[in-house]
């Protein structure tokens, strides 16, 4: 049931970005209108004064600077993790891109190998098997409802995160 309910969260939580994105959207939106209001009457009242002009100037002046700071400060970014994976080895460089998925990966070669290591001990020792039952029993010590819990939530995530991307 812990399985089934953490791996229902992880489709659930892959969603969760989008899902802010919606209500940060809307937030900015409204934001944005209630300013579009505010610089309307503004302008009313310095266009009834004769300031219009100079008052637009001054806003693409300033958009100028702000999107010349900006576009500054990513080109530095770049240019020191362009420099910083020159340095680097070819498998950092490449590992890189891997970080995310490296618990995933971990956790599950953990079980592969656990579930390998179960299966050889038992064939190597057929008189600690005397039913099905141990064979369960066994598996329930070594595959707990919480870690099972953890894979299901870890793949819903990554598989639950491609349908959401595409919606």
């Amino acid at each position: 049931m812990l399985s089934l309910i953490s791996t229902l969260g992880g489709l659930l939580i892959s969603g969760l970005p989008k899902l802010l994105e919606y209500f940060q959207n809307k937030a900015d939106q409204k934001h944005e209108l209630a300013l579009a209001r505010m610089q309307n009457e503004r302008e009313l009242a310095l266009a009834a004064q004769g300031y219009a002009a100079q008052q637009r100037i001054e806003e693409i002046r300033t958009d100028q600077v702000m999107m010349q700071t900006e576009a500054q400060m990513t080109e530095a970014a770049l240019k020191h993790d362009e420099k910083v994976l020159d340095r680097a080895s070819q498998w950092v460089a490449s590992y890189v891109g891997t970080v995310r998925p490296t618990v995933t990966y971990i956790f599950v070669i953990e079980l592969v190998l656990i579930n390998l290591f179960l299966c050889y001990y038992l064939y190597a020792n057929p008189g600690m098997i005397k039913s099905m039952d141990d064979v369960l029993k066994y598996s329930d010590i070594i595959f707990s409802p919480d870690e099972m819990a953890m894979l299901g939530g870890i793949i819903g995530f990554w598989f639950g995160s491609r349908n959401w991307n595409k919606k």
